[in-house]
């Protein structure tokens, strides 16, 4: 009968630890502040679970939290098809393979406070090449520091442009991964493009694409840096997500005890909804 070495886990153990110990010792800080309410030199007077009941019946936190799931929600219709698409019209053998994958790779290079920085002089309306563009040459007025919708495109497509390469990647891994096969099978069999995409190419990229959906889907409604940087939440409110949010009460307010419940339950829609992710995609495996 064969045996299985467990030897194996003595070298991840150490890592183990070490990332259990960096996640417990902040979320152990949240929860004790959640739960208290301190006045500064250290003194604390519980609260109970009076934050968390303050956040979930303001008004604020269900407008940024609808803001959040209206970001992702967008990202993901536009990142995932189109990384697909980029990632099917990418050659599969020959010497731009190579080319190919490092421009794919490049965007996602750039630091996110960068991202955001080149963006905001990017969009300029007077000095930036697209703002300047857009008004004088378009003749559409745009200026996303005065119009909701101008900055909503501007932050949608700075994401897209940021990380849409990440799908790409992963969904080219899924493609080059698929046997000739299926291909000369496909061939011999007549099958048109559509029917090639939706019965080989679809199903072998089920795996990379529940990990590209789950990474964006993580990443996105956790996102801060870049639409910070480049709107700072306005004009007004109309760009202020979950995450800047939080922010603006923790650091903006230092309302500890309710920024802190806040990002609880950040945290526990953030698992909840990766959760149900992955769950869904995966449902059909089990059987």
């Amino acid at each position: 009968m064969k045996t299985e070495n467990q030897k194996a886990w003595f070298f991840v153990l150490p890592v183990l630890l070490l990332v259990a110990f960096n996640a417990l010792i902040p979320i152990m800080t949240v929860v004790n502040y959640s739960v208290q309410e301190t006045f500064g030199d250290n003194l604390f007077f519980w609260e109970g679970l009076g934050w968390f009941e303050q956040i979930l019946r303001s008004d604020r936190f269900h407008a940024a939290l609808g803001r959040q799931f209206l970001f992702t929600f967008l990202i993901l219709i536009i990142e995932v098809p189109l990384g697909i698409i980029i990632a099917l019209s990418m050659p599969k053998k020959g010497i731009w393979v190579p080319v190919c994958l490092v421009t794919m790779a490049l965007p996602m290079l750039i630091p996110w406070n960068v991202v955001g920085a080149m963006w905001n002089i990017f969009t300029l309306p007077d000095i930036g090449l697209l703002g300047y563009f857009i008004n004088n040459t378009l003749g559409i007025e745009y200026n996303m520091t005065r119009s909701p919708v101008a900055a909503w495109v501007t932050i949608i497509t700075m994401d897209v442009w940021h990380w849409t390469s990440l799908v790409v990647l992963l969904s080219y891994a899924g493609l080059v991964s698929i046997p000739d096969a299926y291909y000369q099978a496909a061939k011999i069999d007549g099958a048109s493009p559509w029917k090639v995409f939706r019965y080989i190419q679809l199903p072998k990229m089920k795996t990379v694409l529940t990990i590209a959906i789950l990474l964006r889907f993580m990443d996105s409604f956790n996102i801060y840096t870049e639409p910070f940087v480049l709107t700072g939440g306005g004009p007004g409110n109309s760009t202020t997500l979950l995450s800047i949010d939080l922010v603006k009460i923790a650091l903006g307010q230092f309302d500890l005890g309710p920024a802190a419940a806040m990002s609880l339950i950040y945290f526990a829609i953030t698992l909840l909804v990766s959760w149900l992710f992955y769950t869904l995609m995966t449902k059909d495996d089990a059987k």
